[in-house]
């Protein structure tokens, strides 16, 4: 489909209404279009609907006399993208009707186009007291979640309005510089000279910050395999290992790989990538190949070793646990909309039997860090301390970081500090 808006509300309709991943919609739209700015404009419709879906889903319903949700899905989502282009993309009124008019037409729900424009203007006309209508309840002000706010609110409450604030702002990618075949200051020179500013963050030594958004893809040096994309907390987990050459490594939820090839551009070591999902394993092999990386990739359940654990001891293991994604939402905004409460007990309960699995297969004097994309407490400090109650032979190392908030000697950064995600690290080491 040609029409941008057509299409970004078709993404936005199969993300909110019905359950789809943001990430996997949104793709296949993006590859449809050839103009990058077409791409560009997609793409930030598509985010900042699912950003701000629950205020202006809500917004829309009292705009019409019936609700279009449930028999025009695809029709009250391109409506929601038209509040999203006059109050937070911040594009022209006239423009911003006029195409969401024109889009109802390309969507053959021309017969909407009066509506389109009739709901539009009437928002333009009465914004100031619709804006302060919907800033009175938590929910539509914040777009978020009640269950989410109740949960920062309890676990993080001199940081809770902060964590919202982070997930609602808007933020280019980072990248992750690969070692191997290139040097941080090359990459930054090489950008340049395709107008792309690039500064190397402050204390990763991979990492890469942009001024603005771009097409990583189809930046210099990416098709080579000299940069990724991976938010600076992720890159923080090959610090932690604190790998040698020749150590046996276990990445126990591998896909879809960056934490995998970071470990393998950092030292030679001999790496297992274990995901319980074939498929995903084919996007880990798809980024060793471009980066120029061999490891092992093996499908199987790390909870349970047996089927696929051959006896001998791995010296490091990293367990990115499977978690409610809770501190990544400024990146994956659609998770305020997928995931629930009653969700988070189920993780924990995962997230304990995969740390109780894996703890036997390490060596003893070896490292396991173990990592969320969580703000939870619930996923984080009460997995570890559970665990390390019933374990005598486990001990936390302590680390330092210039940014985050110690949890016993582990360390959770939350949304925006350092300009990083929210991630939780704990260091546990087996007494020899």
């Amino acid at each position: 489909m040609k029409d941008v808006r057509a299409a970004a509300a078709q993404v936005l309709a199969a993300v909110a209404l019905d359950g789809a991943s943001l990430r996997e919609t949104l793709t296949p739209a993006q590859a449809r279009l050839a103009d990058p700015r077409d791409r560009a404009l997609l793409t930030a419709l598509a985010n900042e609907g699912a950003r701000w879906w629950l205020r202006f889903d809500t917004a829309i319903d009292a705009l019409l006399q019936q609700p279009l949700r449930r028999r025009e899905p695809v029709l009250h989502a391109l409506l929601v993208l038209g509040l999203v282009q006059l109050e937070i993309l911040a594009l022209p009124p006239h423009a911003a009707v006029a195409a969401t008019v024109e889009a109802t037409r390309a969507l053959d729900r021309g017969g909407f186009a009066k509506l389109a424009n009739a709901v539009l203007r009437r928002w333009l006309r009465e914004r100031v007291a619709r804006d302060a209508a919907l800033d009175r309840d938590p929910v539509t002000r914040s777009a978020h979640p009640r269950w989410l706010l109740d949960a920062l609110r309890r676990d993080w409450p001199e940081h809770a309005e902060a964590i919202v604030a982070a997930n609602n702002a808007s933020v280019p990618p980072m990248l992750r510089v690969n070692a191997r075949r290139t040097k941080r200051e090359d990459v930054i020179a090489e950008l340049a000279q395709a107008s792309v500013r690039a500064q190397a963050h402050p204390f990763l030594r991979d990492a890469l910050t942009l001024d603005t958004h771009a097409d990583v893809a189809r930046l210099p040096g990416f098709a080579q395999g000299r940069i990724s994309v991976q938010d600076g907390a992720a890159q923080i987990a090959a610090d932690l290992l604190d790998l040698r050459d020749g150590q046996r490594v276990l990445d126990a939820c591998a896909a879809p790989g960056g934490k995998t090839c970071h470990l393998l551009e950092r030292a030679s070591v001999d790496l297992l990538a274990l995901d319980r999902d074939p498929a995903r394993l084919r996007s880990i092999e798809a980024n060793l190949q471009r980066l120029g990386l061999r490891c092992e990739l093996r499908a199987g359940d790390a909870g349970e070793p047996a089927a696929w654990w051959n006896g001998k001891p791995f010296d490091r293991i990293l367990l990115d646990a499977p978690c409610s994604a809770s501190g990544v939402i400024r990146r994956h905004p659609d998770i305020k909309l997928h995931r629930r409460a009653a969700d988070i007990a189920a993780l924990a309960r995962e997230q304990r039997r995969l740390l109780a699995a894996l703890w036997p297969l390490l060596a003893p004097g070896g490292r396991l860090v173990y990592a969320t994309c969580s703000v939870l407490r619930a996923e984080n400090e009460a997995v570890i301390s559970a665990f390390l109650e019933r374990r005598d032979d486990a001990r936390t190392c302590a680390f330092a970081l210039p940014i985050g908030h110690a949890c016993g000697h582990a360390r959770q950064i939350l949304p925006g500090e350092g300009g990083l995600d929210g991630m939780y690290y704990a260091v546990l080491e087996k007494r020899a």
